[in-house]
């Protein structure tokens, strides 16, 4: 696994407190809000997370701005971001071969109130007390990966989804 870096977690919570809802920022095309797509169709989006947690870490959101994960949709909305779902995680286990997979939903009225989930395949090795919740906090640390890395890890994504 990539070595981990510390968190700027007072300038994070400022962004996603203050700033714009960041999905919405980047389907805008705000600069500041920049992504990697790994997926997109005409209501979804996947795309690698800025702050990695665990290798390959990508987030899936509605790309009309809905703020609660399960109540946000309508029947036949709620299924489709659940396929979308799916498939992103397909890829990401074809791709990284994690032990576990792990997916959530994330945010909050006060940050990040933009529904989203979190799809993180934790890698084979790793200790038990540093898997689960530990393994995604950003708390414990983000992994370092260069723009070039990130972009590799796109097109492996992008391919295993085509």
């Amino acid at each position: 696994m990539n070595d981990r870096q510390p968190m700027d977690l007072g300038a994070y919570e400022e962004r996603a407190r203050r700033g714009p809802c960041f999905v919405c920022a980047f389907l805008d095309g705000n600069p500041d809000y920049k992504h990697l797509v790994v997926f997109e169709d005409a209501d979804h989006v996947a795309f690698l997370d800025r702050w990695p947690t665990l290798p390959g870490k990508v987030l899936v959101a509605p790309k009309r701005h809905i703020e609660h994960a399960v109540s946000g949709f309508t029947d036949d909305e709620y299924v489709s971001i659940m396929l979308v779902v799916r498939k992103v995680a397909l890829a990401v286990e074809k791709v990284f071969a994690p032990e576990r997979t792990y997916l959530l939903s994330l945010g909050a009225q006060d940050g990040n109130a933009h529904v989203h989930w979190h799809i993180a395949g934790l890698p084979h090795g790793v200790p038990y007390e540093e898997q689960q919740f530990h393994a995604l906090m950003s708390e414990n640390g983000v992994l370092d990966v260069s723009p070039t890395e990130a972009e590799s890890i796109a097109a492996h994504l992008r391919a295993a989804l085509s």
